[in-house]
């Protein structure tokens, strides 16, 4: 079994959408504790994973026994099994969560959505995994096809929004794509080992910084980064709020491990400044997304811009390059799925009991404490309070900063936090302030919803506190190899 675990995290979530229509055809209840087990095994084979290869190093896998360059190689290295487990388990708790949710949006028939749903993951998983760039681009496209599909099936509005993400993200596929044909036309391989071995003799060429600079810019538009985000605050807006709660935590992740993959292991690019443009664009982003969440009177879209605003710390970490910063470029990369899923699946709760999407209709807390609560832990996260993750995310990479002597970008970066305490102040107002709602409905959120959002707010926790011990166990062998 533990030569099989570098495929393992792609074709278990495979095999589950694979599932869902013919176990729907035999039993409609069955969809959605299927999902949820697929998505479990998962996330316990990505952390079976990740402990094998902190333990005895990276894992190869050569899919038919066909070696590289010319087979497909799927590869478990620290970052990439990092990762793995970040993807898995929020797709796990999100995928728990939002049964309630999807039962009532999709009324019984949520054997799609649940297919989609692991599609999803499967397509995001093979990106981490995959040993060369094609292979990345084709679980690019499995994974946005799959996003497409999911944020259309809110009709009405969210077709609108499906439509305009299909063409950023059609976009942004092809200038990964034609990076990755400029790196093929100039070494004749795409293996990414391969490449590395390759490209030092041929970084002189135009197809080099052709390639990086498709490459860079059609990722970036699909990790949503300013001024490269417009598909991403209607698709969260519109998109139902179970699709909403699974997509969002995970859904840019994947593209941003693509993003430091290519450029800080494969690419380096020391003769051209792209690292120094990242870590500006990264403090764009974190001002720009954060000045617009803090207008915004929808907590739909107030949390889309958050989410702009927060890939721009992880950019920043990126274009840094320093150990610190890229320790906590990874560390914000769980942070914010945790804290962004606990966020949404708490959006989700208010709308299954009728409330929001304004912030004076959310009104949780006096009826929903629980939920409420979780909600506000999960924006002081977000702000960058101790003792949660959040917190050390930013402060590693406000150390990153410092030690590579960018004081303005430490100013964003302190500066994108109080931003953050004006918006999320806005929403736990809203959330645990508000005037109270008539009586009558439920005391809490649905028991499966309330699980998984508790759990998702105790992992912020749990990862805040044990931060010391992840950055030497997991942070640092990940940024090994790419560091300055």
């Amino acid at each position: 079994m533990r030569a099989q675990l570098p495929v393992l995290p792609v074709l278990l979530p495979l095999l589950g959408a694979l599932l869902q229509p013919i176990v729907g055809l035999a039993t409609r209840r069955a969809s959605w504790p299927l999902a949820v087990l697929t998505a479990a095994v998962t996330a316990g084979a990505g952390i079976a994973g990740l402990l094998d290869v902190l333990a005895r190093g990276p894992r190869r896998y050569w899919v038919g026994g066909w070696a590289p360059p010319w087979g497909i190689e799927i590869v478990l290295d620290p970052l990439s099994a990092f990762t793995v487990c970040v993807i898995a388990v929020v797709a796990t708790l999100t995928l728990l969560a939002g049964g309630p949710s999807a039962r009532a949006t999709f009324g019984g028939e949520e054997r799609t959505y649940y297919a989609l749903a692991l599609l999803l993951v499967t397509g995001l998983l093979g990106m981490v995994v995959s040993g060369d760039l094609f292979n990345i681009f084709v679980f690019l496209e499995v994974a946005s096809i799959s996003s497409y599909a999911l944020v259309a099936s809110g009709g009405g509005p969210a077709l609108a929004a499906a439509f305009r993400y299909v063409v950023m993200g059609t976009v942004g596929a092809s200038f990964y794509l034609l990076g990755v044909g400029c790196l093929y036309a100039l070494t004749g391989t795409l293996n990414i080992a391969d490449l590395i071995v390759r490209l030092p003799t041929a970084t002189d060429s135009p197809l080099f910084t052709g390639g990086i600079a498709f490459m860079v810019v059609g990722l970036a538009i699909k990790m949503g980064l300013f001024p490269l985000h417009s598909w991403l605050p209607d698709a969260y807006t519109w998109a139902p709020a179970p699709v909403t709660a699974v997509m969002a935590p995970i859904a840019t992740k994947a593209a941003a491990y693509v993003l430091a993959r290519v450029l800080l292991y494969v690419l380096k690019p020391e003769s051209l400044p792209v690292g120094a443009t990242l870590a500006w664009a990264g403090a764009v982003a974190i001002l720009a997304g954060g000045a617009l969440a803090a207008r915004e009177p929808d907590a739909r879209r107030l949390l889309a811009y958050s989410s702009v605003s927060q890939m721009g710390y992880i950019a920043l970490g990126f274009g840094l390059g320093v150990q610190q910063a890229l320790a906590g470029a990874y560390l914000h990369i769980l942070a914010h799925a945790l804290m962004k899923a606990a966020l949404f699946v708490a959006l989700a709760a208010a709308v299954l009991d009728g409330r929001g999407p304004t912030l004076t209709a959310l009104r949780l807390g006096q009826r929903m404490p629980v939920t409420g609560a979780c909600a506000v832990i999960a924006a002081l996260s977000m702000v960058g309070v101790p003792p949660v993750a959040g917190f050390f995310s930013k402060w590693y990479l406000l150390q990153g900063a410092v030690a590579a002597g960018q004081p303005v970008l430490a100013g964003a970066i302190l500066t994108g936090s109080l931003l953050a305490a004006v918006y999320m102040y806005r929403l736990t107002e809203a959330v645990w302030f508000g005037p109270p709602r008539a009586a009558g409905g439920p005391p809490e959120a649905p028991t499966p919803l309330l699980v998984g959002l508790v759990a998702l707010t105790v992992a912020t926790v749990v990862v805040g506190l044990g931060n010391a011990e992840l950055f030497m166990d997991v942070l640092e062998p990940a940024a090994a190899g790419a560091a300055r």
